[in-house]
């Protein structure tokens, strides 16, 4: 069964606060380990070259290398 985000994210307030830790969690290691799309590499890659600020644009490749590659498992 396919739910809609604002159906899960509904679903998640219903949960007990041990629930939602739990998948906030889960939501955080999606985000550091799930590959980027070509496009969302191409913004980030666009924001680095514009930038001004070098500690933006560390994080910004640092963000690019995760995003490409993965984050390291035993980082």
């Amino acid at each position: 069964m396919l739910m809609s985000a604002a159906k899960v994210i509904e679903e998640i307030k219903d949960l007990t606060p041990e629930q939602q830790v739990e998948v906030i969690r889960f939501a955080f290691h999606l985000a550091r380990t799930r590959p980027l799309t070509g496009e969302e590499l191409s913004r980030l890659a666009t924001r680095m070259v514009e930038s001004n600020d070098p500690g933006e644009v560390q994080r910004i490749k640092t963000a690019i290398t995760r995003g490409f590659y993965g984050e390291d498992p035993d980082a």
